[in-house]
């Protein structure tokens, strides 16, 4: 009995090649399949083995010797089986190979060299794919500290939320951290914007309103702001008040404008703010001090709304006080009331008084007024600036 073995792609086609060397009384002894080895097996599909045997009596269909059969068996060639040792088969082409290499065997190189040209492109893939996993994981933990820390700071997580929301996808996965922090710390600015200060008027005197709850510091931040114009800009200033409901309000500023050299009325209605109009017509800046409201009491907000009135729109700015040391609901019930009267800037008080400053983030965004001014003590002049929208950004980045 003579026994061999035929690959091809699949189970008919080794068995033809069988019947074919072997002759129509070949039998089939075995079939299995062969799965690819070593690099290729990624870019090759398994092929068919047979195992075939004929009866030695049983002459093959070219009646070649049973000898020479065995000496040089017929080897066939399946195009989608690269040959580890690269030596072509004898009768690929019906002649023996010679020193250069046929078509073939040029095009099994050049396929080989392709494939082992992806795999390693793969595996250099595969190498650096957790370099990237972990620059991403460490720019999402760095950018996690940054959203605690803002958190942390009393800054609500809405907003929190949405500054980080905002600069996600601006920058590469595997940026580095100090493009985190710069991004962030660029868009805090950019949502503090740059301060809205009073500006004297061109025709006329600016009239200032300060709007505010009680115990907030009114009157000390225009005594402040008063005097910062009348000694860096020498500007021609009254002091009116209609802060009838504490004396002592009334006596605090005639004492800051008598120190300061410069004319006080009190305002008890719509009427006697008409008349000082009037009267006041060739100063630079009047400052109204109005009383605290309650925001709660709509008695009350009406009274501000009617005084508000009186001066037209283009001769007015409205400054609504609060106080950072106020909690962030309230703050959010007292912006709501005030913005249904009319529209502000904003200026913080206290700000000495709190190692957070979240808040004055979280009203400029929440009312999208403008940030004006900052107290920090109750020195006149000296405890007052503009808001400094860098600082502010650096205090809630870094809690200090």
């Amino acid at each position: 009995m003579i026994i061999k073995k035929f690959q091809a792609n699949t189970e008919t086609e080794a068995i033809m090649l069988a019947k074919e060397e072997m002759g129509k009384d070949a039998i089939v002894m075995n079939i299995k399949t062969i799965a690819p080895k070593g690099i290729y097996k990624l870019f090759r599909k398994p092929s068919v083995e047979i195992t075939a045997a004929v009866d030695d009596a049983v002459s093959y269909k070219n009646d070649k010797p049973k000898e020479e059969l065995l000496r040089k068996p017929r080897m066939n060639f399946n195009p989608d089986i690269i040959y580890e040792d690269r030596v072509k088969p004898a009768g690929l082409s019906g002649k023996e190979t010679s020193g250069e290499p046929s078509a073939i065997e040029q095009k099994l190189n050049n396929l080989q060299n392709l494939l082992e040209k992806q795999l390693n492109t793969k595996e250099t893939e595969e190498r650096e794919e957790p370099k990237a996993a972990a620059e991403a994981n460490k720019n999402l933990a760095c950018v996690q500290l940054v959203y605690n820390q803002l958190v942390s700071n009393e800054v609500d997580e809405i907003y929190a939320n949405q500054i980080i929301s905002e600069i996600d996808g601006t920058f590469r996965s595997d940026a580095s951290i100090d493009k985190i922090l710069a991004s962030i710390y660029q868009k805090l600015v950019l949502k503090l914007g740059q301060p809205k200060t009073i500006e004297l008027g061109e025709k006329g005197p600016k009239f200032v309103f300060f709007i505010g709850p009680t115990g907030v510091g009114k009157t000390t931040t225009i005594a402040k702001i008063a005097s910062k114009y009348k000694m860096e800009q020498n500007a021609k200033i009254v002091f009116l008040t209609a802060d009838t409901y504490r004396i002592a309000a009334v006596e605090q500023l005639r004492t800051y404008a008598n120190i300061l050299g410069i004319p006080i009325e009190v305002i008890y209605t719509e009427e006697d703010l008409e008349q000082a109009e009037e009267k006041y017509a060739d100063y630079d800046i009047v400052f109204v001090d109005t009383a605290g409201r309650s925001h709660r009491n709509k008695e009350q907000r009406d009274d501000i709304e009617r005084l508000l009135n009186i001066i037209p729109e283009e001769k007015k700015e409205i400054y609504l006080v609060l106080s950072a040391t106020t909690k962030y609901r309230d703050l959010i019930k007292m912006t709501e009331v005030y913005s249904d009267i009319t529209s502000y800037n904003l200026i913080f008080t206290k700000l000495d008084e709190t190692g957070s400053v979240g808040n004055l983030l979280n009203i400029r965004m929440l009312t999208n007024a403008p940030l004006s001014y900052v107290t920090f003590g109750q020195n006149v002049p000296d405890d007052i600036s503009k808001i400094d929208a860098q600082s502010i950004a650096k205090k809630l980045l870094r809690g200090q």
